[in-house]
């Protein structure tokens, strides 16, 4: 099992200094991984105040100049609000920034915060999805370093070569994001090299988290790594509870714990966690 701090990218946490500054001490603390959200927009649910937002993309920049083991990437981009072409090159350019650490989640997003609509914008999933399914193909055909021509329904390219090719190889790894039980995102996902099954409304409870990745990998026919990301808190302070809450998801098919702050957390309790390290044998 891996371990990751995932955090959001506004509020307190807009500050790209700040963010840099929390990856390099969870590095000096052991955490394997350091990944953020990415939104455009966000509305606090519990507030009316318009929180501060920072760009995911210049954040990661500077979260992989501070840093030099940790894993690092979006959990996760909308890419269907995205120019896949756009995507494609910003991370070739972060994979070769941090020496071939990035990771590129990826999910449809939602417009719960307008982010789609606000910008007048599609914001029909169904859409989204198809939208998704093409971005990703138009993505990994430009990481090839091959021309690229390409007729979709959505989008199209014509003789157009991106270089210079990624660092990390056959390609910069791509986890999908979709919620259960629906089926469709978990089948996209067997395609790439990874999965992070999300679930509306509640916590991922281990039997959920099970049955959706066996289904994922019931869909693969690569023989590929293949990763599955579960994310949760614990408490930092007791080791035996912690390692107990994670096992349960490494025996349900978990390689990556995600712990997972939101907006309410303080800088002090995020802080805290980090320094506490992951809860590793």
């Amino acid at each position: 099992m891996q371990f990751a701090i995932d955090i959001p990218n506004f509020g307190i946490y807009s500050d790209p200094q700040l963010l840099a500054e929390l990856a390099y001490e969870a590095e000096e603390s052991g955490w394997d991984g350091f990944f953020i959200w990415d939104h455009i927009n966000y509305r606090l649910t519990d507030s009316q105040e318009t929180p501060m937002i920072g760009d995911p993309w210049i954040q990661l920049a500077a979260i992989a100049m501070r840093t030099k083991s940790l894993k690092l990437g979006p959990m996760v981009t909308p890419l269907p609000r995205r120019r896949p072409w756009k995507v494609a090159r910003e991370a070739v350019t972060l994979d070769h920034l941090s020496d071939g650490r990035l990771i590129l989640g990826i999910g449809l997003g939602s417009d719960r915060s307008r982010e789609y609509s606000s910008f007048n914008e599609v914001a029909d999933a169904k859409i989204h999805g198809e939208m998704l399914d093409e971005g990703l193909e138009v993505m990994t055909r430009l990481w090839s370093g091959k021309e690229v021509n390409y007729e979709g329904k959505h989008y199209q390219l014509s003789n157009i070569q991106f270089l210079p090719e990624p660092l990390q190889q056959p390609r910069i790894p791509l986890w999908i994001a979709g919620y259960w039980p629906n089926k469709k995102p978990f089948r996209r996902a067997a395609h790439w090299d990874g999965i992070f099954p999300l679930i509306g409304g509640k916590s991922m409870a281990p039997e959920d988290f099970r049955e959706a990745i066996a289904y994922t990998q019931a869909q693969r026919t690569s023989k590929a790594p293949f990763d599955a990301i579960a994310g949760g808190l614990t408490s930092g302070t007791d080791k035996a509870k912690d390692m107990a809450t994670v096992s349960v998801y490494t025996e349900a098919g978990a390689n990556w714990w995600l712990e997972t702050f939101t907006a309410h957390h303080t800088l002090e309790e995020v802080r805290q966690r980090i320094y506490q390290g992951p809860s590793k044998e």
